[in-house]
């Protein structure tokens, strides 16, 4: 199985960053800047190009990240297991890691991506920083009876 962990892009500021808290409304509401509108559509061009037509997208129902989906152009779900703050655990059982059948996309926030990137990569921190529009691709298999998950690539918007 492949699990591509998208970001999304760079997003406005909370307009309250004393009170505001991942998820309130406020946050749900950040629309992506004009360079974040770069990214995402420089990001969504290479993807495009990778992902066979059977992918699944997932995206957190967060204005930012519907819109960095939108960019790929592609049809996706909008779903609250990827809102801001996220349990990981959540996100993996959503996906069906590591047993689902065709790859998932998923445009998300951080902490969460960087959580799930630790857990399944088994880092020492809990936590793995994921650049603003970066991919993670990931792919589990298994060789000799040992299971597996290897990086495949990670992109950043800058990069591509």
């Amino acid at each position: 199985m492949d699990l591509i962990l998208w970001r999304h892009a760079e997003a406005q500021e909370h307009p309250d960053p004393l009170a505001g808290l991942p998820g309130d409304a406020a946050d749900m509401a950040r629309r992506l800047t004009a360079r974040g509108e770069k990214q995402a559509a420089r990001m969504a061009s290479w993807l495009d190009r990778q992902l066979p037509d059977g992918a699944r997208i997932w995206c957190s129902p967060a204005q930012r990240c519907e819109q960095t989906a939108l960019a790929l152009g592609r049809k996706y779900k909008l779903r609250a297991e990827i809102a801001p703050d996220a349990d990981p655990l959540a996100l993996l059982e959503l996906v069906q890691w590591p047993m689902g059948r065709s790859p998932v996309v998923v445009v998300g926030h951080q902490p969460t991506l960087g959580r799930v990137v630790a857990r399944l990569l088994h880092l020492a921190d809990p936590e793995c920083p994921v650049k603003k529009g970066a991919v993670w691709w990931l792919r589990h298999r298994e060789r000799s009876s040992v299971e597996q998950t290897v990086v495949v690539t990670v992109q950043t918007p800058e990069l591509v």
